[in-house]
């Protein structure tokens, strides 16, 4: 395992960055290539404390770029592809998700060939496996129960392509002669320290008088830790090195979970209830992906939810991570007390920076001279990104970036005029709630 390099795609992304700060501990290791289409500002700097025996190479580009990929491959052993548009709600145009996870894959595939990198690892997802109905229970399932998915959601169909051709890869010949090696890892979902998903509902529900939405109470699923997951991933790299432990890895695909209890609630209720409520809910969903369907060629209309997502939220869905356990020696790196504590540390940061922005906000309404109070409603007629402000002399229109889903709320316009005379209101707080009036931020026991 002399002077061995690794290639990591998406290493800017919430998993990516974690499997960087493993390998920088691997031996022997001399070069790490960290690659992504854009790094958030800052994340250079923080790599650059990384350094230590290896060399750490930040490479910013386009997974569809095929000279840049060829030139990233070069001298490479190791590539660890986690890079993919992740899209669960249909934001993200279908033809955008098939490009960099399906046609992204075959070209870093074709580089590796060329460039005759022997080791390709490839991050999947749970969601390969299901689930295909609410009414279906999946617990702890494991990799040879064939269980796969029948949605034509562009996420998961497209995910289900790269992993199925990442597998086939597996005993390619390279260029030079040399042999390809492929695995694929399938996560459940990954919770953490900056995880996209946890950030996007605590900042909803900070702008929610702390109140959590829920969509999801009928599901028991088992969540990963972002460390564990990416633990995982190196641990696949060597034992896919290590001539011994090889042969029982090549083309095989692992479910990686950890000791994070299963979210469970009662059986009797599961039975008893959860068909009557998902079952109305799972129709809406497929009426309106009809109106979106029929919307499309006039206007782009986004449903808040769909046949796919009710399904994938509110189903017994749980794996078990034994053969990983068997064939890479994973054991979670990190405990459950470990993860959650680090998780609520880091809910924390964000629930702080939230009051201080608030502070902040609150010294604006101080200091001007003239606050108006109007009430906004949604306005169904125009594109989301717009609503109608109500005042006492007449209507005008106003941006909504931050605003919730709630149709009817107070927001108070920072402004030395009167809220009638202005196109746009200048800026407003939603939801604001005087700091002598704020109430405890409402969060579910994380314990389960």
């Amino acid at each position: 395992m002399t002077g061995w390099s690794c290639l990591v795609t998406g290493a800017g992304g919430f998993l990516g960055q974690r499997i960087i700060c493993l390998l920088v501990e691997e031996t022997e290791l001399k070069e790490i290539r960290a690659l992504d289409r854009a790094f958030r500002p800052g994340l250079r700097e923080e790599f650059s404390k990384l350094q230590n025996k290896s060399k750490l190479t930040v490479l910013e580009g386009d997974i569809l770029d095929e000279p840049f990929l060829k030139r990233a491959c070069q001298d490479v052993s190791v590539i660890i592809h986690t890079a993919c548009i992740i899209d669960v709600f249909g934001v993200t145009h279908r033809q955008s998700i098939m490009n960099v996870n399906v046609k992204g894959r075959v070209l870093l595939l074709e580089a590796c060939v060329q460039a005759t990198v022997p080791v390709f690892i490839y991050t999947s997802t749970l969601q390969l496996a299901g689930p295909n109905s609410y009414k279906e229970i999946i617990e702890n399932a494991h990799e040879e129960d064939f269980l796969e998915n029948t949605w034509s959601a562009p996420y998961p169909y497209s995910k289900k392509l790269a992993e199925k051709a990442v597998l086939a890869a597996n005993g390619w010949t390279l260029k030079n002669g040399d042999t390809l090696y492929t695995c694929a890892l399938r996560p459940m979902y990954i919770y953490g320290e900056g995880s996209p998903f946890l950030t996007t509902n605590i900042i909803e529900a900070l702008n929610n008088n702390g109140i959590l939405s829920s969509v999801s109470k009928f599901s028991t699923a088992d969540p990963v830790y972002v460390g564990n997951v990416a633990w995982a991933h190196i641990l696949a790299l060597r034992a896919l090195r290590e001539p011994k432990k090889a042969p029982s890895v090549l083309g095989q695909f692992y479910y990686i979970s950890d000791d994070t209890p299963h979210q469970s609630y009662d059986n009797l209720n599961y039975i008893l209830s959860k068909d009557l409520l998902l079952s109305l809910m799972y129709w809406i969903g497929v009426l309106l992906e009809i109106v979106s369907l029929l919307l499309r060629p006039i206007c782009t209309y986004q449903p808040p939810f769909d046949c796919h997502t009710v399904t994938l939220s509110n189903s017994m869905f749980t794996f078990s991570y034994k053969k990983a356990q068997r064939d890479l020696a994973y054991k979670p790196l990190y405990s459950w007390e470990e993860a959650k504590q680090k998780t609520m540390e880091w809910v924390d940061s964000l629930v702080d920076r939230h009051k201080e922005n608030l502070k902040s906000k609150t010294q604006c309404f101080k200091d001007d001279r003239d606050v108006h109070v109007g009430i906004v409603r949604r306005c169904h007629q125009a594109p989301s990104s717009w609503l109608h402000t109500e005042c006492d002399k007449g209507i005008s229109p106003g941006p909504a970036a931050s605003l919730s889903h709630n149709a009817q709320l107070i927001v108070f316009l920072v402004s030395s005029k009167p809220a009638h005379s202005l196109t746009q209101p200048e800026a407003f707080c939603p939801n604001h709630i005087p700091e002598d009036r704020q109430c405890d931020l409402l969060f579910p026991n994380l314990s389960g």
